[in-house]
């Protein structure tokens, strides 16, 4: 885990965000001795969120494929 201090940070912030987000996380120690860590939020992602597809295919006709399914 990387220690940078809070100048450093300030400086690279964006290098030192890349780090956290490599390693999972970062600490910032301040000149008065406190230490504050930076770790990356996951990002969650529902398993419903499925790309969309075209077709050429009317809402009826579904009803109607669904219907004929669950009469087997």
């Amino acid at each position: 885990m990387q220690v940078y201090t809070y100048s450093e940070a300030r400086q690279k912030l964006a290098m030192v965000l890349e780090q956290a987000e490599k390693t999972g996380k970062v600490l910032i120690r301040r000149k008065d001795g406190r230490t504050f860590s930076m770790v990356p939020e996951k990002i969650t992602a529902s398993p419903l969120d499925v790309p969309t597809i075209r077709a050429k295919i009317t809402s009826q006709e579904i009803v109607d494929i669904v219907r004929e399914g669950r009469e087997r």
